[in-house]
């Protein structure tokens, strides 16, 4: 009844459906059939949250500035000294037991909901870049234009199971306003599902708001439609931002990526194993408020940690010690049955290069191969962040959507084993036309769309395109191609009539 009620709602008739038949026809998601990852052994996982535990009791994490959340924590049984607050050993394990192991995000196309946790992948763009970067127009403030053309492209690509949140900040619109053009922009040129603002409270509650009017009131309140990241001010602090967003996001039952950010050296101890520890403890802390909140609400462990050069102070990405706390929380997260976010396509490049592509792969291989349940910062990310390139953006998807394969694992039904090849073939000849062959052609290797793998002097006479001149002719193809998913007439009236009269509601500030 819910289903065929939003349906209605969203207004996705035929001709709607048509348009994007062909997106479709693509899992929403990746839902793995292939094991895990796992460097640590069980004692090793057990010592490190034994050791979070121990960091909790005696040193403890100080939620500043919210004197609601510190009698939250008194009521469940915290000891509270100024904004300071200490937990019991077994305390906010024995509280997170009511957080579910996987849960759906909603999209308002229901073929694109993803479901999050267990032995499930979302990728999932790159978020909060101040700049980004093209060929046509190279390293630049972004806009809102450049935003809406993000959204589309990720609700084109295959290899994009997510809209994302501030895939780039808009900085044509004043810092306050901004959000609510970037929440409609998620919820008009896309149907899949997105990410909300967190950058005051009241901003997050407009995007419930907003969700609201999407999906109906009563549909958000059971439901997950939004999901929004809550970072950690590392080391060992929540501030009134973070946990002003996180108390609307949790009270009406939509899910916070609890997520320290860190990078190591700086800001939590140099070693790998000091590092995830204190991850596990912030972490711990911030989903169990969530949980005392609201019971069931949905949560995940989240974490952004990489190293900093202790040479320079400089953020670096792609390194082993990276990917060994990655590998180390996911294992935490699974322990904790709760489900695991963490990055990414991370790299320091300022060019779409081999830099960019080699430590790029070196997180998303990592992140894949741990189980990261929903991998924020999948696709565009350059220069630690600062700047979304559409270029890579779609190198990133199609990398994505090639791991997507690979965790589909294995084919071993008869077709897959592909005995009766060589019955038909015999030995010493090829099998370019054999029966099999014929029969699995078109989807039996994944081919990356802009890669360029015919012989020199094709390529030569094609004009010597680099990858990020075929990606970016990629994108112009995509972006002039686009049809944007139908939103019933109605909806989108009072979405624009919500967004005006907030805005005029406030005067212009840059804060």
């Amino acid at each position: 009844m819910i289903e065929r009620e939003r349906r209605s709602r969203r207004g996705g008739g035929r001709s709607g459906r048509e348009k994007t038949k062909n997106l479709n026809e693509y899992p929403a998601y990746a839902e793995r059939k292939i094991n895990f990852f796992e460097p640590y052994s069980n004692e090793q996982i057990n010592k490190i949250i034994n050791d979070a535990e121990v960091l909790l009791e005696e040193v403890g994490i100080d939620f500043r500035d919210d004197s609601e959340v510190l009698e939250i924590w008194e009521k469940a049984g915290a000891s509270i000294e100024n904004n300071r607050v200490r937990f019991k050993k077994g305390m906010l394990r024995e509280i997170l037991k009511t957080a579910p192991s996987e849960f759906i995000q909603h999209a308002r196309n229901p073929k694109r909901n993803v479901k999050i946790g267990g032995k499930n992948t979302v990728y999932v763009p790159a978020y909060g870049s101040p700049f980004v970067r093209d060929l046509e127009n190279g390293r630049r403030y972004a806009t809102i234009a450049d935003f809406q053309n993000l959204v589309k492209l990720a609700y084109m690509l295959p290899g994009c199971n997510h809209s994302g949140g501030t895939v780039c900040e808009p900085t044509d619109i004043v810092v306050n306003k901004r959000h609510l053009d970037m929440v409609y922009s998620h919820m008009k040129y896309s149907d899949k599902p997105f990410m909300g603002s967190v950058t005051a409270p009241q901003r997050a509650q407009d995007t419930v708001d907003m969700c609201k009017i999407l999906f109906g009131e009563d549909f958000v309140d059971q439901n997950c439609v939004v999901i929004n990241l809550i970072n950690a001010n590392s080391p060992m602090v929540y501030d009134d931002t973070m946990l002003g967003a996180l108390k609307v996001y949790a009270k009406n039952n939509q899910a916070c990526i609890i997520s320290p950010f860190i990078l190591a050296g700086a800001m939590s101890p140099v070693t790998v194993v000091a590092t995830l520890t204190q991850i596990v403890a912030e972490a711990m802390a911030g989903m169990a408020l969530t949980q005392l909140v609201r019971k069931g609400a949905p949560v995940v462990f989240g974490t952004f940690a990489s190293t900093t050069n202790l040479q320079t102070g400089a953020p670096s990405f792609g390194g082993p010690e990276s990917s060994l706390i990655l590998y180390g929380a996911a294992q935490v997260a699974r322990t904790l049955k709760i489900p695991f976010r963490s990055g990414g396509g991370l790299n320091a490049s300022k060019l779409p290069d081999a830099q960019s592509a080699y430590e790029a792969t070196n997180t998303l291989t990592s992140a894949t191969n741990a189980g990261v349940n929903f991998m924020l910062h999948s696709h565009g990310w350059l220069e630690g962040g600062l700047v979304m390139s559409f270029e890579k953006f779609i190198m990133d998807a199609e990398q994505t959507q090639g791991y997507m394969k690979f965790l589909n694992g294995p084919d071993m039904s008869d077709n897959g084993c592909g005995i009766g090849s060589w019955q038909e073939v015999g030995v010493g000849k090829h099998f370019l036309g054999c029966t099999h062959t014929q029969n699995n052609f078109r989807t039996a290797f994944y081919n990356y769309t802009s890669s360029d793998s015919n012989s020199f002097e094709q390529w030569e006479s094609e004009g010597e395109k680099t990858l990020e001149m075929r990606a970016n002719e990629r994108k112009k193809e995509l972006l002039a191609s686009y049809q944007a998913p139908e939103l019933d007439t109605e909806i989108d009236n009072k979405l624009q009539e919500f967004i005006k009269n907030k805005k005029d509601s406030m005067p212009d500030t840059n804060y």
